[in-house]
């Protein structure tokens, strides 16, 4: 759970093209917007901070790469890393890479409270180019116990919701990005997780 202080927070959403949210929304919300709605507005912390670093296309090493810009600069009280989806295309040989960097990015960021979020489940056609995601999420999961990290699992909350078939609804016409509602779940299972409640309804 997040414990939200007095005094304003700076929170540093940082990740790949599902935390940039772009092209595949369509001109909707991304998670990311919807989490700071729910932040500055219905929670009314009109003067804390919401700063998303996003990029696409990035794997957990192009943000320990950047992490100074991406991150460092704005001494977040609050620091969401969002990757896998693109490290997992390199397999099992990539996993090493992939867990090293995201414990460095966690280490860097000391006083921050740190949240780890799982990718999501790829679509039926995206799987072969990421066979071993689940792997991915696994060691995102490890992380998260052996740091106190707060932990996202999207990857189990899209399988209870689909299982084994398709999760197409919640995907843009594209393997691995989600669509507006997909976002929107993401949003809302975030802010559960954090202890925020979720969006409501104007």
């Amino acid at each position: 759970m997040i414990e939200l202080t007095a005094e304003p927070m700076t929170w540093v959403m940082t990740g790949d093209s599902i935390t940039q949210a772009v092209l595949h929304t369509h001109g909707a919300r991304g998670w990311v917007e919807h989490v700071h709605e729910r932040i500055r507005w219905q929670l009314d912390r009109l003067t804390d901070i919401v700063v998303n670093t996003g990029v696409s296309g990035w794997r957990a090493r192009d943000v320990l790469g950047a992490y100074d810009h991406l991150i460092g600069r704005f001494e977040p009280d609050v620091l969401s890393i969002s990757l896998g989806t693109n490290d997992a295309r390199a397999g099992l040989a990539g996993l090493a890479e992939f867990e090293d960097s995201m414990r460095a990015i966690v280490a860097r960021t000391g006083g921050a409270r740190i949240v780890l979020h799982t990718p999501l489940v790829v679509s039926a056609a995206g799987r072969p180019a990421r066979a071993e995601l689940p792997s991915y999420c696994r060691v995102v999961r490890e992380i998260a116990a052996d740091t106190g990290a707060l932990l996202v699992d999207h990857e189990a909350y899209w399988l209870a919701r689909f299982g084994d078939a398709d999760p197409i609804a919640w995907l843009d016409d594209d393997p691995a990005h989600p669509n507006a509602a997909g976002h929107r779940q993401m949003a809302d299972h975030t802010l559960r997780s954090l202890g925020l409640g979720e969006l409501t309804e104007l």
